[in-house]
């Protein structure tokens, strides 16, 4: 039985506070979120499930957007038509990054904030990541792009930073050849 997660919206001040390192091993409820979680992810992203269940489509939730101030983002990317890998990061830390920067060219969106926000959010175009896996096993892991663009959105989220934070009022909007936009 699947039921919609309940997410919190961008008004909540939870959103704007720092999420804390998380101790292993998991708990079984955290274990259980985070299946819960990735579930909901991609139904949003099958057309047939999210008109069912009323979903937004996302890519990505940080636990924070739950009320739970831990440092966790879980992931469902589409690399092609109903072809998903997920990840789920814990701890998540990057390493380094690409000096090249790209911007969603349609602009973000959250699953916490439900109005259009229009502007380029700069991101970096390639990034690597280490954390942990929901067994507490370190992992590392490269982005690029949709992906990248994607995980320092949900990074920003542990952080108490909402994407729209990030426009800039003086220049909103860049065109391609400021960045690429993508």
């Amino acid at each position: 039985m699947f039921k919609p997660l309940q997410i919190i919206d961008e008004k909540d001040k939870i959103l704007r506070r720092k999420a804390k390192n998380v101790d292993f091993p998991l708990s079984k409820e955290e274990k259980d979120l985070i299946k819960q979680i990735l579930k909901h992810l991609k139904y949003s992203q099958i057309a047939t499930k999210s008109e069912k269940y009323k979903l937004r489509p996302g890519m990505g939730l940080a636990f924070p957007q739950l009320g739970i101030l831990k440092r966790v983002i879980v992931l469902v990317h589409e690399e092609e038509e109903n072809k998903f890998t997920e990840y789920v990061i814990i701890n998540p830390e990057i390493i380094s990054h690409s000096v090249a920067e790209v911007a969603a060219c349609e602009g973000e969106g959250c699953l916490s904030v439900n109005r259009e926000v229009d502007g380029h959010v700069k991101r970096h175009a390639r990034i690597s990541i280490k954390g942990f896996d929901e067994n507490g096993q370190e992992i590392e892991l490269r982005a690029r792009d949709e992906l990248a663009i994607a995980i320092q959105h949900e990074i920003d989220h542990l952080e108490g930073i909402l994407f729209f934070d990030r426009i800039d009022k003086n220049k909103p909007f860049y065109n391609e050849d400021e960045i690429t936009l993508i």
